[in-house]
């Protein structure tokens, strides 16, 4: 048996550590608006509304990807300033169109 303080000094040490534990959190991982599924690059709606709020804070918006994903009149207001930035532009319209041709 160990003694008392021993068991006490070990307990406390225990519920010290136990903030650091952390389960662990799948991310998905951008680059440049595209994700990595199983292996290939693929232009995802989540990792394009990321790329849109790395260029608006590059233009000195306060912009998250949280708040363009979540709020369609946000990300419309966002693309409206920075639309033409051509890593955008694609995702841009399709929530401002441009006027092309007749109709």
């Amino acid at each position: 048996m160990i003694p008392r303080s021993t068991a006490i000094v070990l307990v406390t040490s225990g519920l010290a550590l136990l903030p650091m534990i952390r389960p662990a959190q799948a991310r998905i991982a951008c680059s440049n608006g595209f994700q990595n599924v199983q292996g290939s690059w693929l232009a995802t709606p989540y990792c394009q509304d990321e790329l849109v709020a790395v260029v608006a804070r590059q233009y000195g918006m306060k912009a998250s990807a949280e708040a363009i994903r979540e709020n369609p009149n946000f990300k419309r207001e966002v693309c409206r300033l920075i639309g033409q930035d051509i890593r955008v532009k694609e995702t841009c319209n399709e929530v401002n169109p441009t006027a092309r041709g007749r109709f």
